[in-house]
């Protein structure tokens, strides 16, 4: 079976800029797709548009919780290339600020991003999918979609719904030809990861190294090549959080069993980073090393 062929195909990738969205961006381009790098950052969606190789590229920034910004976007790539071939829904955000304490319109933020804006801008996105003679649909997702996350129970809960969203969207747009999948990565080493260490966040996705946006971007790969509705970097952890997941009532007395194991690998992931030039203590406290 060939692979996908990326030639000239139009492919939007929302969080364009950040590291998994400009790795994916990358690889795209490599292939011989056009890519639209859509931050809500425009100058460095810019930045990575014209770093990729090829021509054609488009960097556009838009904030996706503006409805209006988000109709103005798809207008935008409906202007300038008809069509879209491959939507791939990447952008999201945590806090390590605990439940109890989070305000309000903290939880409504990052909900409304990570769930409510990947479905907005796939309807929104259907249009210009149906001018495509093969359109498809990636969701970066997590096993957090699976997995709760005590520490931070609202991306755990943003993302549960986004992979029941994206599940059912799959079933019901493959019968109108538009394929529809997802990827669920566990912890990878981007500037949301590092700045979820160092502000303390769940220790228990570091029971082992983070993965690469590399692993990621193999796993979007994998999905383009052989479309399914779900597709996993690491498969090995993906099947221990699901078997978990069978016994949820055991999950207070597993946890514990795994959080030292969680707590060593963080402090080890710390000290990458320092090693790295990425972080640093300062009295006693881990901060990020601002990067150039």
């Amino acid at each position: 079976m060939s692979g996908y062929d990326y030639t000239g195909k139009v492919m939007l990738v929302t969080g364009g800029a950040g590291g998994i969205g400009s790795a994916l961006c990358r690889r795209f381009a490599i292939g011989g797709a056009v890519c639209v790098v859509v931050d809500i950052d425009g100058e460095r969606a810019r930045r990575v548009a014209d770093s990729l190789p090829g021509a054609g590229h488009l960097g556009l920034g838009c904030d996706l919780l503006d409805r209006a910004g988000v109709a103005d976007l798809f207008e935008q790539v409906t202007a300038a290339f008809g069509r879209l071939d491959v939507l791939v829904n990447n952008v999201g955000m945590t806090s390590t600020e605990r439940f109890d304490v989070r305000t309000v319109e903290t939880i409504e933020r990052e909900i409304d991003l990570n769930m409510i804006s990947p479905l907005v801008a796939t309807r929104l996105a259907v249009p210009l999918l149906r001018a495509s003679a093969d359109p498809r649909v990636v969701t970066t997702v997590s096993l957090a979609g699976i997995f709760p996350q005590g520490e931070t129970p609202i991306y755990a809960a943003s993302k549960f719904g986004l992979r029941g969203a994206m599940l059912s969207i799959a079933l019901d747009l493959g019968a109108k030809g538009i394929r529809v999948g997802s990827v669920l990565p566990s912890a990878t080493d981007t500037p949301m990861l590092r700045r979820e260490a160092v502000d303390g966040g769940n220790s228990l996705q570091f029971q082992d190294p983070p993965q690469q946006p590399s692993d990621v971007v193999a796993a979007v790969v994998s999905l383009l090549d052989r479309p399914r509705l779900e597709a996993y970097p690491r498969v090995g952890e993906s099947l221990l959080v699901r078997f978990s997941m069978l016994m949820p009532n055991l999950l207070p007395k597993l946890l514990p069993l795994f959080r030292k194991r969680g707590e060593r690998g963080l402090a080890r992931y710390l000290e990458d980073l320092r090693r790295r030039g990425l972080a640093r203590q300062v009295d006693g406290r881990w901060e990020l090393v601002k990067e150039a």
